[in-house]
């Protein structure tokens, strides 16, 4: 049988590591769930016992993000992709803007595409002339006349360049892809028409997607679009107009316990994933060049640190070593190639260490 000695430091990211805790209990719940006498994999999606844990998960949940009176807390399937269509689909249709997008990267350029399919959607800053190292300046965003919305994309998991401070967007709603630092660090809801996360990065597994969505807001979708592409179907089936995914809300409600009782709230898991990054970014900064980060410094991701290496030869031989030494998963997304090093709430210190000594040691072998 395995054991936690038999586990790499997983800096993929996404699906990504889980905390061990999480692992641990749902191994020892998978047989047969406390009082139920079957397995979370076979109970109905209808029973007393998943009631508990979709009304536990989605209390916890809100606890954490901040729900309040003002937004509607759902789950879905489908993940961020989908996303990127439900949201002109419900919030664009009809209205006489368009869709205002800040395209910082791979994700932010997707759902601007998708948005075009559904209506008219206006381009207010994109980075792709510098590779989408950086984030805009203030003064660099274009809004459109009346925005139907304005769509940002909070962290960026491929360039790894992180919204620290939000835009200014006057009274359009904000909407934010926020699936690969959510719940990584406290969040005002309030200054969120609508925000949604897969859960595959910081939540849990594949499967689920969260959304908040202002109340309001729920009011422009069109009676004629398809029930499960319409956020109202959601809200009134509580999250289940047909079977949902049961495993992934249940290990969803495990990591948000987990935060809540034993991490001890997202301010607590911000403030260590913070520090985790910094020992990755002051080691790119000492190397003279060596490690090169791709993201501008005030730009940078506490999620995704991502830099080259001298040449493309030294980049291969780096993710071999590292394999080698217990590291996995280091490789950049396939577009852009180079290192990426996904340091998510479930990386533990001793992980972010030892990926330090091991560059230390390959520049100093290699540089």
């Amino acid at each position: 049988m395995a054991t936690v000695a038999d586990r790499l430091f997983n800096f993929s990211a996404g699906p990504a590591v889980l905390p061990l805790p999480v692992l641990e209990r749902a191994r020892e719940e998978l047989l047969s769930l406390p009082g139920v006498g079957m397995s979370v994999l076979e109970i109905s999606h209808r029973s007393k016992a998943f009631d508990e844990i979709l009304d536990r998960t989605l209390a916890d949940l809100g606890r954490l993000i901040g729900i309040g009176d003002d937004h509607e807390l759902i789950l879905l399937q489908g993940g961020a992709s989908l996303q990127f269509s439900m949201v002109p689909l419900n919030l664009l249709q009809g209205q006489s803007g368009a869709a205002d997008y800040i395209v910082t990267g791979t994700w932010g350029r997707g759902g601007l595409k998708e948005a075009r399919r559904i209506g008219s959607a206006h381009v207010a800053w994109d980075g792709e002339a510098t590779g989408y190292d950086r984030l805009p300046q203030a003064d660099e965003i274009k809004l459109s006349d009346h925005p139907a919305y304005v769509h940002i994309t909070s962290n960026e998991t491929i360039q790894g360049v992180q919204w620290q401070r939000l835009p200014a967007v006057a009274e359009a709603p904000l909407v934010c892809d926020t699936s690969s630092d959510f719940l990584s660090r406290p969040i005002d809801l309030s200054r969120f028409g609508l925000l949604y996360a897969c859960a595959q990065k910081n939540a849990g597994i594949a499967g689920v997607t969260a959304v908040a969505i202002r109340k309001d807001l729920l009011e422009r979708s069109a009676d004629s679009l398809p029930a499960m592409l319409d956020y109202r179907t959601f809200v009134a089936k509580g999250s289940r107009p047909n079977t949902p995914p049961v495993f992934a809300i249940y290990i969803l409600g495990l990591v948000c316990d987990w935060l809540l009782n034993e991490v001890g709230g997202l301010e607590q898991i911000a403030a260590q994933n913070a520090a985790k990054a910094a020992v990755l970014y002051d080691t790119l900064d000492a190397s003279g060049g060596f490690y090169r980060g791709h993201a501008a410094e005030a730009c940078r991701s506490t999620m995704n640190v991502t830099f080259r290496l001298p040449s493309a030869d030294l980049e291969q031989a780096f993710l071999a070593e590292a394999a080698s030494h217990g590291l996995s998963d280091l490789k950049g997304h396939r577009s852009v190639g180079g290192i990426r090093a996904s340091v998510y709430n479930a990386m533990p210190e001793a992980g972010v260490l030892a990926l330090r000594d091991f560059m230390l040691d390959f520049k100093n072998a290699r540089g």
